[in-house]
């Protein structure tokens, strides 16, 4: 039994709705017929396209080179001819140039394996340069280059290394499974990161919704590797990195502050899968585990789908719509974004496709007027004043927006889920961080004119 761990007393407890699809095992989706491959899929700088229409690339090949400082090299999910360069919205609502490739060929690195003593051997700037030449994002939210993180946190000196096992969104499964199936997966990809960080304290945290993995976990890591398991007590955004931090070694690091600036890195597990995959598979990152779920569709399944995926086709894989839908979200429900393209592409960052039926979305339907009732206080895991911020924004006050820790704000969604009002706090506090950033750029091009 685990003494459940947690960040304190703020946050919420929603319905976490991964019944019945926290028993599934992952399938491997269809090999889309055309993929539609974004260059901009990470955070930072769009990658530079290589190939051009009338290419013919394999699987696995690079075909979009990461551009400046921050940025992540984009590979082809599946072999075929290159058929075009366009540009769409993106999950995130963003634009991007994406590489159309139409289906041909054979698959090159499915299932490619090379000995584990090849990289038990390998130096860690090698290891290092492998997951960046690979093209691994974050997958817990905000895709980050893995490789810039890992980059970072090495030169800064890790003492403590936290694999990510919380998933502490409503529906998402996608690493609760992972965490089941590959295990040793899981602890492979820590052992490869441990051995570029050499962190003297490594843990493994995940919600006490997941006994099975906690289970398979506190056996193997008992047999084979000096790993700590820690259970979490089940509550939203028991995920993110701070709170996390909280929770497992009780250090109070402020929202402003980056916690591998304290000697601490965090890693999601299935970023892990993914970096074991790249070494010891030789397989960049073409693929990801979706958690495909909602009242909405009608089977919810955990899949390995390509990056460029049209959304539609992972749908229909799923049997499609059971009645009519209030709207398709990509991510999970605090985070996610609406759809109003169901062409969109699966990119690296999607965690999840949820197919939200009026009933499930009546939670958000009403946008009234505030009534000072605190909820959004209490709920606040970063001890900010959600309400206060967005009557700033609202009246042009973004300085004071800034000085009451506006940019603290990890836009967890946790506020607008308790208000009685149903405001979009979020939505206001993004616009109001935007334009406040813009206006201090544009202060700063002037002062320097």
């Amino acid at each position: 039994m685990f003494l459940a761990k947690t960040f304190g007393m703020r946050g919420i407890c929603p319905d976490d709705k991964k019944n019945p699809i926290n028993k599934k095992n992952i399938e491997s989706a269809d090999i889309p017929n055309v993929a539609y491959i974004p260059v901009c899929q990470h955070y930072g700088t769009p990658a530079k396209i290589i190939v051009k229409p009338g290419d013919v690339v394999e699987e696995g090949q690079l075909i979009a080179v990461a551009d400046g400082e921050i940025s992540a090299n984009v590979h082809a999910s599946i072999p075929g001819v290159v058929q075009g360069i366009k540009e769409v919205y993106i999950g995130n609502g963003k634009k991007s140039d994406v590489i159309v490739i139409e289906l041909g060929g054979t698959f090159s690195k499915s299932g490619r394996i090379i000995q584990l003593n090849d990289w038990l051997s390998m130096s860690k700037e090698d290891l290092l340069e492998k997951i960046i030449q690979s093209g691994i994002v974050g997958h817990g939210g905000d895709a980050f280059p893995e490789g810039k993180k890992l980059e970072y946190a090495l030169k800064n000196g890790t003492s403590t290394l936290i694999v990510n096992g919380a998933e502490s969104e409503p529906y998402l499964t996608s690493d609760h499974r992972l965490l089941v199936e590959k295990t040793e997966g899981v602890l492979i990809g820590t052992q490869i990161v441990n051995k570029i960080l050499e962190a003297k304290n490594v843990y493994i945290a995940v919600e006490n919704n997941k006994r099975d993995a906690i289970r398979r976990l506190k056996i193997l890591s008992a047999n084979r590797y000096s790993y700590k398991t820690v259970g979490l007590k089940v509550k939203y955004p028991q995920g993110n990195e701070h709170q996390l931090v909280k929770a497992v070694t009780g250090k109070i690091i402020p929202g402003n502050e980056k916690v591998q600036d304290h000697g601490i890195t965090v890693i999601n597990v299935a970023t892990l899968i993914a970096i074991k995959n790249a070494v010891i598979n030789d397989k960049p990152m073409i693929e990801r585990v979706v958690t495909v779920s909602g009242a909405g569709i009608a089977h919810p399944k955990n899949l390995i789908v390509r990056i460029g995926t049209p959304i539609r086709d992972v749908i229909e894989e799923c049997g499609g719509f059971t009645g009519k839908i209030a709207k398709v979200v990509i991510g999970g429900p605090m985070r996610g974004y609406a759809q109003k393209d169901l062409e969109t592409p699966v990119t690296k960052d999607v965690s999840g496709i949820l197919c939200i039926t009026h009933e499930e979305s009546s939670h958000f339907k009403k946008n009234g007027i505030c009534i000072n009732c605190g909820k959004c206080v209490s709920a606040c895991a970063e001890g900010l004043m959600p309400s206060l911020l967005v009557k700033y924004i609202s009246y042009k006050h973004y300085k004071l927006a800034y000085e009451n820790g506006l940019d603290n704000c990890k836009e967890c969604g946790a506020c607008a889920w308790v208000c009685p009002a149903k405001i979009p706090l979020v939505q206001q506090i993004q616009f109001g961080k935007n334009f406040y950033r813009n206006q201090r750029k544009v202060s700063a091009e002037n002062s320097g004119n």
